[in-house]
């Protein structure tokens, strides 16, 4: 009887880690892909501004040298509305 329930407290254990291991797989598969939609979004919205040909290659290069930190920045202040915003 003992062997029994060491068995299922083993399995039990074992179910709970690889819950856990999924759970924090999807959570940074979520991570990954929010971050993926904001650069991907970052460069379209460079691409389709209405800067100039230097300038849209200043925060292009930005975006991929800093892809988090590129991207935020032009959503902040990088972007034609944006400083509209800050001058109010």
């Amino acid at each position: 009887m003992k062997s029994l329930i060491a068995q299922h407290s083993a399995l039990a254990a074992s179910t709970g880690e690889q819950v856990g291991a999924w759970v924090l797989t999807g959570g940074v598969l979520a991570v990954v892909a929010a971050f993926a939609v904001l650069f991907i979004a970052a460069l379209i919205s460079i691409l389709g501004s209405g800067l100039s040909g230097g300038m849209k290659l200043v925060w292009i290069v930005l975006a991929f040298l800093a892809p988090f930190l590129g991207s935020l920045l032009w959503f902040a202040v990088g972007r034609p509305d944006a400083r509209k915003r800050f001058a109010n």
